[in-house]
């Protein structure tokens, strides 16, 4: 059962969060912008990554409470802002939604 709960909030945070910058093409950007894309992209999928390797739903929420305050997620985040891509700040009130609803305590 904690294996499903997992899996559902990482799937959410992967959907919503992570695949529109993970899926985006630098098509009618800067340089600068390409470069900042290439970047962000490379630091999405090394955090979605670890999102995949927790061990249960309570590591994925404690891990994604703690990256809304990090400051190295604050620098991405503040980028990924920039080029008009979702944060995890973007789906925080949803995430800890489905977080009450699947009933994952922390």
């Amino acid at each position: 059962m904690a294996d499903r709960k997992k899996d559902e909030l990482v799937r959410f945070l992967e959907e919503r969060a992570f695949k529109p910058v993970l899926n985006a093409g630098p098509k009618d950007r800067s340089e600068a912008e390409q470069k900042k894309l290439e970047h962000v992209q490379k630091a999405t999928h090394a955090e979605l990554e670890r999102f995949h390797n927790y061990g249960s739903a309570k590591e994925v929420v404690v891990n994604f409470r703690r990256d809304l305050a990090s400051r190295p997620a604050r620098r991405v985040h503040a980028e990924l802002r920039s080029l008009g891509w979702p944060t995890i700040h973007d789906v925080r009130e949803e995430f800890e939604h489905l977080v009450e609803a699947l009933g994952v305590g922390t």
